[in-house]
C-alpha cells in the first residue's frame, strides 16, 4: 500500500519529468525570483508559508525625505559588502546550462543580485534593475555602485566596524542581508551616517538603479518581457511567490494565450491556479535533477 509520503514523492517525480519534457521542447521563458538565490546566502522576502519576513523601503517613502534616504543608504552601505560577496549557486549554473543548450529563449529575473550573469547566463533581463548601478533622480546621471561605495567610504570612516559586523561595544550588527542588499542598523547609527550625493549635480537624490516596491517597471523593459512571453513555448517560474504583479502578469499572460506554465518554488504562489505543473521542493537540487533529466548532467 502506498503511503501519503510515497504518493507525494511519486507526484513530484511525475511533475519533474513533465517539466523536463516541457523544457526539452525549447523556446522556454524562465522567470526567476529571490528563491533561487537563497542558497547563495541571500534570503528571500517570504518564507514557504508566503508570509513576508521583511518590509523593504517603499518608493514613496524613499523619495519623500532626506531622512528616509539616509536610512536606506546607511543600511545599504553596510549590506553591500556582504551582498556583493555572494556567489552563484548550483541552481544558477543549471539555468545557465539550460540556456547554453538552447532550451531557454529568454531569461527574466526579478532579482537585483547579478548572480545569473556571474553563473554564465547571457542576455538576462533584470526586471527590477541591478544594484550594480546607482542613478540620480534629479539629473538622471548613472554611476557604478563601486564608485558610490568608495565615496561613502571616504565620508564615513567610522563605519569600518559595521562593515566588519562588530561595533565598539563588541555587539554584532545584523548579518542577515535582505534581498535588496541592506541590513538592519540601530537608529542612532543611522543618524550619524553621511549619505552620498550626486557627483554631477550635488543632490542627495541618488537611488540604486532598481525598482522599489510601489514603483513601476520601466515600460520598454516590461514590453520586452511581454513580447518574449508572447513567443514562448512554455513559461517556467523558479523561486518566486509571484506576489507582485510585475512577475505575476507574465503567468496571467501565458495562461491566457494557452502557453503551459510550470512553477518550481517552495510553498504556495499566486499563480498556482494558472500552472499546468507545480513542484514544491528545494530549488537547487530540483534544478540539478531537471538538468540531469534533460541530459545536461556533468
Amino acid at each position: 500500500m502506498t503511503t501519503p509520503a510515497e504518493a507525494t514523492r511519486q507526484g513530484a517525480s511525475a511533475d519533474l519529468a513533465a517539466v523536463a519534457e516541457l523544457i526539452s521542447r525549447g523556446g522556454a521563458v524562465v522567470l526567476t525570483g529571490a528563491g533561487i538565490s537563497t542558497d547563495s546566502g541571500i534570503p528571500d522576502y517570504r518564507g514557504a508559508d508566503g508570509v513576508r519576513r521583511v518590509m523593504p523601503m517603499q518608493f514613496g517613502e524613499f523619495i519623500a525625505t532626506s531622512a528616509a534616504r539616509r536610512r536606506y543608504w546607511a543600511r545599504s552601505y553596510v549590506g553591500w559588502q556582504r551582498f556583493r560577496a555572494a556567489q552563484p549557486n548550483t541552481g544558477h549554473r543549471e539555468v545557465a546550462r539550460m540556456q547554453s543548450a538552447g532550451l531557454i529563449q529568454a531569461l527574466i529575473t526579478q532579482n537585483v543580485d547579478g548572480l545569473h550573469q556571474a553563473a554564465g547566463s547571457e542576455q538576462v533581463v533584470e526586471l527590477h534593475g541591478s544594484l550594480a548601478h546607482v542613478g540620480c533622480l534629479s539629473c538622471r546621471a548613472l554611476w557604478p555602485r563601486t564608485a558610490v561605495q568608495q565615496a561613502m567610504d571616504a565620508t564615513n570612516p567610522g563605519f569600518t566596524a559595521y562593515l566588519l559586523g562588530v561595533v565598539g561595544d563588541g555587539s554584532q550588527v545584523s548579518s542577515q542581508i535582505r534581498p535588496d542588499g541592506d541590513v538592519v542598523l540601530p537608529d542612532e547609527v543611522i543618524d550619524g551616517f553621511v549619505m552620498p550625493t550626486c557627483p554631477r549635480c550635488g543632490a542627495d537624490t541618488l537611488k540604486p538603479d532598481v525598482v522599489f516596491f510601489g514603483e513601476a517597471v520601466p515600460k520598454p523593459r516590461a514590453e520586452h518581457c511581454i513580447n518574449a512571453v508572447s513567443r514562448a513555448r512554455s513559461l517556467v517560474v523558479i523561486g518566486s511567490s509571484l506576489a507582485v504583479m510585475s512577475g505575476y502578469r507574465f503567468v496571467r499572460q501565458a495562461a491566457a494565450q494557452g502557453t503551459p506554465v510550470a512553477i518550481l518554488t517552495r510553498g504556495a504562489t499566486r499563480g498556482d491556479e494558472q500552472a499546468a505543473y507545480k513542484i514544491d521542493a528545494p530549488i537547487t537540487p530540483t534544478l540539478s535533477a531537471l538538468s540531469q533529466a534533460l541530459g545536461l548532467g556533468r
